[in-house]
């Protein structure tokens, strides 16, 4: 059988584990016509509660749906690209009308329609520096989902990334759009909490109250451990719930790690074989380890006062108060201003994560692997 602990895209309903709570009030909100926010830590999970949803009867029946993850884009551009591409691709296969239709109202985008000179099915080619006007192909890609013959989802992965685009008025221009489309629901996914609460609940910009909200916390404990029992009793590779359980606390329920881990484990092990203590340390060390040049490379790009935080940081697990001189004295830093300064840029950069005044590396292997070589 294929390894049931699925880390990448969504199977089906028998390899998702629980959020029937949040599956439930993300189906409500959405086929209410309500716009949905939906704020997660990166890896909790967000990405596959969105295609689980999509994949319920009550919304793959009634809704045209569309997925794009903008966390690479850098500008209006690439947005449009990939939203423009997206429809294309998830229509496609409705047939020609619908693809006529598509560049008769998306007409900016003409020069995209080929056909496949082996299989002649139409694809979607154009270059990004091709779209002479985003502005104005993204006005047509709206009017088109208005236009549809049935009612649009269109889910947007990573929002925050939006604020960093050089445009002006990037989230006016959106919110405008969004608010004239009646013919679709959108959600904005991200996991970057702060700069999502500005964009959306800050009384100042134009998203302010437009949206409902919807948060991912890990999953319970006893929830995920009895879903972890269940996949490897089916594959009939034997495993004690103590190890399961102690995977899941490693790394405090975070969906992607822990699943990443059962999935090495289950790799592992063979037919009717039980998990050993050892099994399950060598699972952990080989999935850490085999990103060593990664990490490495991640180490080469900072410099020495930003690598002597992130050690500290990575020893303490979650560390308060780094500025403090108790902190700076522990771990040998030079000074409150030194630590703040290179607090800011490795937020800045994703390497560490803060909540609540408490920091941590934000890759959770990453944590482990700087603790493991230094």
């Amino acid at each position: 059988m294929r390894n049931p602990f699925i880390v990448s895209g969504y199977v089906s309903p028998d390899y998702f584990c629980d959020r029937e709570t949040e599956s439930a009030d993300f189906i409500r909100k959405v086929t209410n016509g309500n716009n949905l926010v939906l704020i997660s830590p990166r890896r909790m999970g967000k990405t596959g509660l969105i295609e689980h949803c999509f994949q319920q009867s009550q919304i793959q029946k009634y809704f045209y749906t569309f997925y794009i993850d903008i966390y690479a884009t850098n500008n209006l551009n690439e947005f449009v690209y990939k939203l423009g591409k997206e429809i294309f691709e998830r229509l496609k296969s409705k047939g020609k009308k619908i693809i006529e239709q598509f560049f008769s109202v998306i007409t900016s985008l003409r020069p995209a329609f080929k056909l496949d000179e082996f299989s002649g099915a139409p694809v979607f080619d154009i270059g990004i520096g091709e779209i002479r006007s985003p502005e104005f192909t993204l006005e047509e890609i709206f009017k088109y989902i208005d236009l549809a013959d049935k009612p649009c989802i269109v889910a947007i992965d990573e929002f925050q990334q939006i604020a960093k685009y050089p445009e002006k008025n990037i989230e006016a221009t959106l919110r405008t759009h969004i608010q004239h489309c009646k013919n679709a629901t959108f959600v904005f996914a991200g996991s970057q909490r702060h700069i999502l609460q500005n964009i959306f609940f800050s009384s100042s910009r134009p998203f302010y109250q437009s949206t409902a909200l919807l948060t991912l916390d890990v999953i319970d404990e006893e929830t995920y451990t009895t879903f972890a029992r269940r996949l490897f009793e089916q594959g009939k590779k034997l495993i004690s719930i103590e190890l399961i359980r102690k995977a899941y606390l490693l790394f405090e329920g975070h969906t992607w790690y822990v699943q990443a881990i059962y999935n090495e484990l289950f790799s592992l092990l063979n037919e009717g074989e039980e998990c050993t203590e050892e099994q399950f340390w060598e699972a952990i060390n080989s999935r850490i380890f085999s990103y060593d040049n990664l990490f490495a490379n991640t180490l080469n790009l900072l410099s020495e006062r930003q690598r002597e935080l992130l050690y500290a940081i990575a020893q303490e697990g979650k560390a308060q108060k780094i500025t403090s001189g108790a902190f700076i004295k522990k771990h040998g830093l030079h000074s409150s201003g030194s630590v703040q300064t290179s607090a800011s840029q490795l937020l800045d950069k994703e390497i560490i994560t803060q909540e609540n005044n408490i920091y941590f590396v934000y890759d959770r292997f990453f944590g482990l692997w700087l603790n493991r070589v230094f």
